[in-house]
């Protein structure tokens, strides 16, 4: 067995992979970069980017299909070539990917090893049955993997998740979505607005992750409106029926329905790649699921030489946020035992429906049960929304009523990908209700939406100051 020296090694090569090398050799540490399976990150292959190839897709066919309002019509029906927009899917998803490879071949030959590692210490990696790797210390990087409940998997090939759908030839003629969180409201939208037969089922009244409850009932009026959206629902039985499923369902309201599909895409969630790595042959302290105890703040397990970034801590499974974990965790592996806490980013997550769907800084779950005055817009009036006919939706935005600093927001409309930046930049640079509202707003323009929310927001500032200064006078009185 060849024998390898090394101050980091880095188990995985996505992106939390990839950021951690660059971090260590920034720092002048050897590094050796370890990937098992294919080359390209998640984000790039299955992720991030195939997925939003498949919605552009689906934008210009529903644009086109719902041009009659605008006085603009198309003569005869809006035809799809199925097969046309998965090989564009495809070729651009390999284009994205060819740039990740072109960065991995960049690296010197000697600081990557190919195969499946798992600790033999926590200094110690072996490699399949051909590497032993010692370590100064160690980055989990090794991401996560969709999730398929057993009750499911008679269906066979017929079950799959969101990585198979960017590996079709063809679009098929049905398919049934499980969840209507992020991939399964992305997915679910875009085969149907492809002309796919789709139905999304959830067992509870989750919308895309949105914790603030108008903002998530706007969401789901708009989505109902459109697609066969089953909320509170749950799928009693599925079974293999030739070339299709049948996947016997009940919905909310107590009814059962029977639907024969080609495809049934499980989009519940996904579980770290943690399994076979045999952490029990560390000193790290393991959960019942087999999850290492470790500091969010270093990403350190333990005390041990170990750190985990990425997709595979479970915390926040995106692109920019692996990014900087890779980093945080090579920096801290290269300077160890000197850890430092990482210097984190506001918080910023977008989904990529009609309506988009965003967040930005402290979601409506984490606020303060006292103290917070809230401001909104609903879209349905908003000037520039109604000339796109984009008019869904409702922003919500909350600040703090002791110094009125902007704490976060979260919405569903037109264009959130933008606006969630700005409001993220808000929250990182401390902003107030009243500095934001000094800023320039362009007409007509969706922002203007974001300054109606502002300004209701500023009024209820307001009132709470008042509200305190009653109840101070009055607290005086009564002494």
């Amino acid at each position: 067995m060849k024998q390898l020296k090394t101050d980091v090694a880095i188990i995985g090569a996505g992106t939390a992979g990839l950021s951690a090398y660059r971090a260590a050799k920034k720092a002048g540490k050897q590094a050796i970069l370890i990937e098992g399976g294919q080359h390209g990150t998640t984000c790039a292959r299955v992720g991030c980017m195939p997925s939003k190839l498949l919605i552009a897709a689906a934008e210009a066919a529903h644009t086109a299909a719902n041009a009659a309002p605008f006085g603009v019509h198309i003569q005869g029906s809006v035809r799809i070539d199925g097969k046309q927009v998965m090989d564009r899917v495809k070729r651009e998803r390999d284009r994205f990917v060819g740039f990740v490879l072109d960065s991995v071949e960049g690296i010197p030959a000697d600081e990557k090893v190919s195969g499946y590692a798992r600790f033999l210490s926590d200094t110690v990696l072996q490699v399949d049955d051909h590497t032993e790797i010692t370590a100064g210390s160690i980055v989990i990087a090794t991401g996560s993997s969709p999730f398929v409940p057993d009750a499911y998997r008679s269906g066979g090939d017929r079950v799959i998740v969101n990585d198979d759908v960017f590996y079709w030839d063809d679009l098929p003629a049905s398919v049934m979505v499980v969840g209507s969180g992020v991939i399964g409201l992305e997915l679910g939208q875009a085969l149907a607005r492809l002309g796919v037969q789709t139905t999304i089922v959830n067992r509870s009244g989750g919308v895309g992750g949105i914790t603030d409850p108008e903002v998530r009932a706007s969401a789901a009026a708009a989505f109902l409106d459109e697609l066969a959206l089953e909320l509170n629902a749950e799928i009693k039985s599925v079974r293999r029926a030739g070339e299709q499923l049948e996947v016997v369902y009940q919905a909310e309201n107590g009814e059962e329905h029977t639907a024969s599909v080609d495809y049934l895409l499980v989009a519940t969630g996904r579980r770290p790649n943690l399994k076979a790595l045999d952490l029990h042959n560390t000193s790290a302290t393991l959960d019942d699921k087999g999850m290492p105890e470790y500091d969010a703040a270093t990403l350190q397990i333990g005390t041990s030489p170990i750190f985990i970034a990425g997709d595979v801590n479970g915390v926040l499974p995106l692109l920019h946020e692996a990014a900087d974990d890779g980093q945080f965790a090579g920096d801290n592996a290269a300077s160890y035992p000197n850890v430092q806490p990482a210097q984190r980013r506001a918080p910023m997550a977008v989904v990529f429906t009609d309506p988009q769907l965003a967040q930005a800084g402290v979601r409506y779950k984490d606020l303060p049960a006292q103290g917070v005055a809230i401001g909104e817009v609903d879209f349905r009036n908003q000037g520039r929304s109604r000339v796109m006919l984009k008019n869904r939706g409702k922003l919500r935005v909350y600040a703090s009523v002791r110094d009125g600093r902007f704490l976060g927001a979260e919405m569903a409309g037109p264009a959130m990908e933008h606006i969630a930046h700005l409001l993220a930049w808000a929250v990182q640079k401390k902003l107030t209700v009243a500095e934001m509202l000094k800023m320039p707003f362009y007409h007509p323009v969706v922002e203007e939406g974001l300054r109606t929310a502002l300004r209701d927001c500023a009024r209820k500032l307001v009132e709470a100051e008042l509200e305190q200064v009653c109840e101070g006078d009055q607290a005086v009185n009564n002494a």
